[in-house]
């Protein structure tokens, strides 16, 4: 594909939902690197869970205790905004009680935001099958790729890179659906955000099960012929790239992947699935947002998004 000069920019309005616990200024200053590929508007948004504001001994709803969560929440963002202010960018915010999946929506949805941004919280496996997880049915239900952030410990990432831009090493995992299309397109809309991808796909064993090992050079050249083409594209966009074909399980070879490259961050596409699927069955998105360590960026298959890019 072409590199088109007066291409809009896909991220102009970010938004940052935050309980301050787990996702505090600190991440949020690491995202304003996000400039480089449009960002101008961050909308900080706080949901506070009704749980919150409930009485003890079944006395029901506690007015007071939303006033000062609300003001508390308040407080916090005047102070950062101050801060995103000097450095040109607008800003808004949301204080609500509620859903934070549904209440995040109906404020993307309001702001036409471009990104959502969100911690994970942990879950004991039966509250998720109950209840059901906040970012996974945030990532099942969003219009707009959803970036999971996770702080790296030295461990995962052994430079400084991650302090200035958590996108500088880019783990982008291919599997040729719509989706992981779409994903790399996205990416080369930050061309002047993300430094280095390390291009992967992982093969199933079933793909090579019973073959000539004839047969199995000709597969290899073939996935990273494609793969190729890829960096190829993302090369021409100004982004070092590099293919590489991995066969296994694919939360399994993505994660040990990204460790052998030492990402930043891992990101793929999601074309979504039921409700039912993903209680009991799951996803490869969803499983590396459980288990990764990594920040995970999500795109969705969606029309509007992919008109944007194009």
């Amino acid at each position: 594909m072409n590199n088109k000069t007066n291409k809009k920019p896909v991220l102009q309005k970010m938004m940052f939902v935050t309980q301050f616990e787990k996702l505090g200024f600190g991440a949020l200053q690491s995202l304003l690197v996000l400039r480089g590929a449009g960002l101008e508007h961050v909308i900080l948004m706080n949901v506070i869970e009704r749980d919150r504001v409930a009485m003890h001994r079944g006395l029901g709803y506690d007015k007071d205790e939303e006033r000062r969560l609300k003001e508390q929440a308040n407080i916090r963002f005047i102070d950062w905004a101050e801060s995103l202010f000097e450095k040109g960018l607008e800003v808004g915010d949301y204080i609500v009680v509620g859903n934070v999946v549904s209440q995040t929506l109906e404020a993307v949805a309001e702001e036409n935001a471009d990104l959502i941004v969100i911690g994970q919280r942990k879950r004991k496996m039966v509250e998720f099958f109950y209840s059901g997880d906040d970012i996974i049915e945030l990532l099942r239900r969003s219009p707009r790729p959803v970036l999971i952030y996770k702080e790296l410990d030295s461990n995962s990432c052994t430079d400084a890179c991650l302090a200035d831009n958590p996108f500088c090493r880019t783990l982008l995992a291919m599997d040729w659906s719509p989706a992981s299309l779409l994903a790399v397109e996205y990416l080369k809309t930050m061309k002047n955000v993300v430094q280095d991808i390390s291009l992967i796909h992982v093969a199933s064993p079933k793909e090579l099960k019973g073959t000539s090992s004839l047969d199995i050079q000709k597969l290899r050249k073939e996935k990273r012929g494609r793969l190729a083409k890829i960096c190829d594209e993302l090369e021409a966009e100004g982004i070092n790239c590099r293919p590489h074909l991995y066969v296994g399980e694919p939360v399994a070879e993505i994660l040990r992947a990204a460790q052998e490259f030492n990402a930043s961050m891992i990101v793929m596409g999601s074309s979504g699935t039921s409700v039912w699927h993903e209680r009991w069955i799951g996803s490869t998105p969803r499983t590396i947002v459980e288990k990764s360590p990594y920040p995970a960026l999500i795109i969705p298959q969606a029309k509007e998004d992919s008109d944007q890019i194009q």
